[in-house]
């Protein structure tokens, strides 16, 4: 697992960065194997935003964009939706895998 943290119009901070690292290491229960993820946190005047990739080597892509005025909420919201996303595929896999079963 590989973590790319931007900072942009803010200053860099290691609890920010832990953060993340410990918001992204919860998507192991999803993503087996190695993933890439990519976030970019910026503040622009009192909103925050934080934008999230991930990519795994079998070609899946998950997003979330969000904006908030507290930038803890904002990183926990797209967290949701990246979970959402994962789980889903998951779902598909599975899904897929057992109709070639029999």
């Amino acid at each position: 697992m590989q973590i790319t943290t931007t900072f942009r119009h803010m200053e860099s901070s290691d609890v920010m960065k832990d953060l993340v690292q410990e918001k992204v290491s919860k998507l192991k229960t999803y993503i087996h194997g190695h993933f890439d993820a990519q976030v970019v946190l910026s503040a622009e005047r009192y909103m925050h935003e934080c934008d999230m990739t991930i990519s795994t080597p079998w070609g899946q892509t998950y997003k979330g964009h969000e904006k908030h005025e507290d930038l803890y909420t904002a990183i926990g919201k797209v967290m949701d939706k990246i979970e959402r996303q994962a789980e889903k595929d998951k779902g598909r896999m599975r899904a897929h895998r057992g109709v070639g079963a029999e």
